[in-house]
Formats: structure tokens, C-alpha cells, sequence
């Protein structure tokens, strides 16, 4: 007899790696939305931001879905594109605008390793 998925997913979480695994994909997710969010805003396309950035627009494209954690280099270039700011902290990610309105008001990101 097989072991259900449910059991292997909770017994693969009880380890302090997992979670923290967990918890670094979801900021990396958490800060790939908000990036996303205020190129929107701002009317760019991934390929605008791109090369504003220095970049190609599959990297953006990754970045945006979650599927890199972004060079501290990277993040300065889109934060200076993108006229935004990101407060990461250990309860998650917010954003503000350069001018210092809160852009994105959302609660930071939940995931967190227990």
C-alpha cells in the first residue's frame, strides 16, 4: 500500500530545512509579485524593464514568477527602475513608492519558518 501525498508533504515539513526552504520560496514569490505590481503601475513591460535594468525579459519573466531570488545588484537596479522600495524583513516583504507612499498596503507575506 502506497502513503498518501498529504502524509509525505506534512512528514517532509517537520524538518527545519524544509521550512525554511518553504519560507525562501514564498519571499521570493512575495517579492516577484510586488515587482510585478508596480511595473504595472507603471504601464513598463517585462521587455521595458528589462532593458531599463539590463536584463532580457525571460529573466523578468522568472523573477516575476518566483523562480529566482534576485542579486542584491538586481534589486538595486529595479528599485531605481522602478522608483520603488522593498523592506524585507523576518515577517516578510512591503513595498513603497520613492516618494514613500505605501504602494502596496498588503499585510507582508505569511510564510515564515516556524
Amino acid at each position: 500500500m502506497t502513503t498518501p501525498w498529504k502524509e509525505i508533504k506534512a512528514a517532509k515539513f517537520t524538518s527545519p530545512e524544509a521550512r525554511e526552504g518553504y519560507a525562501l520560496a514564498a519571499a521570493a514569490y512575495e517579492f516577484g509579485r510586488r515587482v510585478r505590481t508596480r511595473r504595472e503601475e507603471l504601464g513598463m513591460s517585462q521587455s521595458e524593464l528589462a532593458r531599463t535594468i539590463g536584463s532580457s525579459q525571460s529573466a523578468i519573466a522568472r523573477l516575476e514568477a518566483g523562480g529566482t531570488q534576485p542579486t542584491l545588484k538586481t534589486m538595486h537596479a529595479l528599485s531605481r527602475a522602478l522608483r520603488a522600495s522593498w523592506i524585507i524583513t523576518p515577517e516578510g516583504i512591503q513595498t513603497a513608492n520613492v516618494e514613500g507612499q505605501q504602494s502596496d498596503a498588503h499585510t507582508p507575506t505569511q510564510a515564515r519558518p516556524a
